[in-house]
């Protein structure tokens, strides 16, 4: 494609003000007389008809979809803020990503406590989180309730079953008497 340095540059800010300023002109494509009928919703469908107005692209019926109103190519797949998003589960993914060029999208199915740890390993690497959900202040309480669990499960007594059943039995036994 380039040299290595061309590589590392952002493809950002004018690509993705021409594909901005592309779209502000591009029509609003519609399926052909979803504007008539109430049962057929507004997304495109490629009129296929033979004798349609749309397909035969007649003067005074609305557009179809074309090649021509792509954006630029160097604009595809990025997002908005100009970085190339990357969806990652583990924290070990924010490892491999460039962040000149990459930001992080967390996978839907990342729990809070990996979300947690895939945000400070972002952090270090100077990384951008496009959902983080996590605030900082929540992170740093998550990193502290762990060591009162511990603390609370070595107070309570190995044999919690065992001393429930005796309770139960004892009730038991003063109820009959």
């Amino acid at each position: 494609m380039g040299e290595k340095g061309e590589m590392k540059e952002i493809p950002g800010s004018e690509a993705i003000k021409l594909r901005r300023a592309i779209k502000a002109r591009k029509p609003r494509f519609r399926r052909l007389e979803s504007w008539r009928y109430k049962r057929l919703k507004e997304n495109w469908r490629r009129p296929r008809g033979l004798d349609n107005k749309m397909r035969v692209k007649a003067k005074g019926w609305p557009k179809s979809v074309n090649i021509g109103y792509g954006g630029p190519r160097k604009a595809r797949g990025l997002h908005p803020s100009g970085y190339r998003e990357v969806l990652v589960h583990t924290p070990d993914d924010v490892a491999k990503l460039d962040p000149e060029t990459e930001t992080v999208r967390i996978g839907h199915t990342v729990g809070t406590r990996k979300r947690i740890q895939i945000a400070s390993a972002a952090r270090e690497r100077g990384v951008r989180i496009l959902n983080p959900l996590v605030t900082r202040r929540a992170e740093e309480e998550m990193v502290e309730e762990p060591t009162l669990e511990l603390e609370k499960a070595e107070e309570t007594p190995p044999n919690t079953k065992q001393s429930d059943r005796k309770k139960k039995r004892k009730a038991r036994e003063s109820d009959e008497s």
